[in-house]
């Protein structure tokens, strides 16, 4: 099963992880690989730099950021493939984090399962045709 570990926050602009955090992440993306259950990890730059697009009846808004509710930001995610909910939510206790003044008292991290068209009943053959050709051609191109 795959699932997103979702870090919430939204960095400052201004300010950059100390050196500590980046080898502390790193020992953290390590373990994870070296088990066998990390496909992708990213941090994201800080909602100054970003926008987003919301669609209603009337067609689609561009915002640009920044955007007030930290809380419903994201910070990064991590992509992991383990066998179980529970050893996804395991990998997140153990991202590591201590409260700084970088990044406030507390860190959040939503851990999600990535839905399968294999959860669906009703899915067309034709699509689950196509999402494996979307599949192959992706990964050939990394």
């Amino acid at each position: 099963m795959r699932f997103m570990l979702l870090l919430k926050g939204d960095p400052r602009p201004d300010q950059m992880p100390s050196p500590e955090i980046f080898e502390a992440m790193d020992r953290y993306n390590r373990a994870l690989s070296d088990a066998g259950a990390l496909l992708v990890a990213e941090g994201l730059l800080p909602s100054t730099t970003g926008a987003r697009v919301t669609h209603d009846a009337s067609g689609a808004h561009v915002s640009d950021g920044p955007f007030t509710e930290s809380k419903e930001l994201l910070a990064g995610f991590w992509m992991i493939q383990v066998a179980s909910r529970e050893e996804a939510v395991e990998w997140a206790r153990r991202v590591p984090f201590e409260p700084t003044e970088e990044y406030g008292p507390e860190m959040v991290i939503e851990v999600r399962q990535v839905a399968e068209l294999a959860d669906f009943d009703d899915v067309p053959e034709s699509v689950r045709q196509s999402e494996a050709q979307l599949r192959a051609k992706a990964a050939g191109a990394s």
